[in-house]
């Protein structure tokens, strides 16, 4: 999922910030270290969905109040990760990284130890601010350490971490919750995150290269329309998966009868599915500009209805757990390379808003999930208020984005070249990448009064 969504970023910070000489640092270890501190961070957002049950009894309060918790943590990611990539332009991003596991200790620290569920919600707020900005300085340090040319590859190690917590540390930190205590999770969570905050210490390069610079170029691209279209598609379609997701535990216990003991199950099954999901899409994404998400939530509309008419059947609910992370997952790489498309003079920001949509979507689910729990609907309702919200993200995209007739594969050997300015064109490098691209072409310099926008390659 997000290989894609920090892609340019990735090849932007080679171009800006990488000199010729390979940085004074093993690559494997610094990688290491940022994969285990997105494992920490993934372990504590998706663990907290596994143990939701668990903080509603402790705590007092029901399900759907239980889940305000997890609404507040999708709201920091939205609201304070934006904030803090702005304020933090200018910083260092291995100063940046280290701060933001200090934040991240102490939103986790205090999760354990939260009395009452209104300062759990403060307090899992403070941890998801860490996340979009986390993800995005790692992209630049991780360009910055693998070296030129291998971006892409660095950062998809990277968030190896994020897809390791989906399959094995969400349930390892339910199971955890089950058989010592919900706040026994959070201190788990400290601890890899302190471990990981060593790792960052030690193995990431003290350099000047890594300074930040002034984002007034990257705020500009908030007057895009496409922009903001993308944003809406991505936090309404997406917002079904974690429809699901959050109330895993009751669908296993309630709605199934099963022993609570099969939840950490259901949840590596579900992030087996999004894991292979992801690996698909992705190749999908690079092939065409709108199948991956129209085949996508169109797949999860239709295992959404099987699962809100027979997921009291374990048999049915475990495949349809697999095939919704798996069809989700397939469509968030394209939603992932259409934002960056619309704004690659803005990778960091496009960055920090990718994450924010996905969290946001992750606070339309639980919250419509917790209304139709509220209205008494029943336990596997929720499924119903993520059916609405990805119905609508899809008709918004065939809307006002998507022209499914000009859906082809590019020929070999074809580049897109989204928003070619003239200054762009004036840019040695890129000119002999659109020679590579377009060998037959002859490239000419034009004026600036003469051309706002260069031809997109069609195959």
């Amino acid at each position: 999922m997000f290989v894609h969504a920090y892609e340019g970023q990735c090849a932007t910070e080679e171009k800006r910030r990488i000199s010729s000489e390979k940085p004074a640092v093993n690559p494997r270890l610094a990688l290491f270290a940022l994969a285990l501190g997105t494992f920490a961070i993934g372990t504590g957002e998706f663990g907290s969905n596994g143990i939701i049950q668990l903080f509603a009894a402790d705590l007092d309060v029901s399900i759907p109040v239980a889940t305000y918790a997890i609404t507040a943590y999708a709201f920091g990611v939205v609201i304070g990760s934006p904030l803090i990539t702005l304020l933090a332009a200018r910083v260092n991003r291995r100063t940046l990284l280290l701060g933001l596991v200090v934040l991240f200790l102490v939103g986790n620290g205090l999760s354990a130890l939260a009395p009452n569920v209104v300062l759990l919600v403060v307090f899992r707020f403070v941890a998801g601010s860490v996340q979009g900005a986390f993800f995005g300085a790692g992209a630049v340090v991780a360009a910055y350490v693998y070296g030129p040319g291998k971006g892409g590859k660095a950062f998809a190690t990277v968030m190896g971490g994020l897809t390791v917590a989906t399959i094995a540390g969400s349930p390892l930190g339910t199971f955890i919750g089950q058989h010592a205590e919900w706040r026994v999770m959070y201190w788990t969570v400290v601890a890899v995150g302190l471990l990981a905050g060593i790792a960052l210490v030690a193995w990431l390069p003290r350099t000047g290269d890594l300074h930040g610079s002034p984002v007034r170029s990257e705020l500009n691209s908030l007057r895009r329309l496409n922009v903001w279209l993308m944003v809406a598609v991505a936090s309404l379609g997406i917002s079904s998966i974690f429809a699901v997701y959050t109330f895993i535990g009751p669908f296993v216990t309630d709605a199934a009868r099963r022993d609570a003991a099969l939840i950490p199950v259901a949840l590596a099954v579900f992030g087996l599915g999004m894991a292979v999901g992801n690996h698909l899409g992705g190749r999908v994404a690079d092939r065409y500009e709108h199948r991956g998400l129209i085949w996508g939530y169109g797949s999860v509309l239709a295992l959404l209805v099987l699962i809100g008419v027979a997921g009291g059947d374990l048999l049915v609910l475990l495949p349809c757990l697999f095939g919704v992370g798996a069809t989700m997952m397939f469509a968030i790489p394209t939603i992932q390379v259409r934002l960056t498309g619309f704004a690659p003079d803005a990778p960091t920001l496009m960055g920090a808003l990718n994450l924010a949509a996905l969290n946001l979507a992750n606070s339309l689910g639980a919250i419509g999930g917790a209304l139709t729990l509220e209205a008494g609907w029943g336990t596997l309702s929720t499924v119903w208020a993520g059916f609405v919200f990805t119905s609508a993200g899809l008709l918004l995209y065939v809307v006002t984005v998507a022209r499914p007739k000009r859906d082809r594969p590019a020929r070999r050997g074809h580049i897109k070249i989204y928003g070619w300015s003239t200054g762009r064109q004036r840019d040695p490098e890129l000119r002999l990448e659109y020679r590579a691209a377009f060998p037959s072409r002859r490239i000419r310099v034009p004026s600036r009064r003469s051309v706002r926008r260069a031809p997109v390659s069609r195959p």
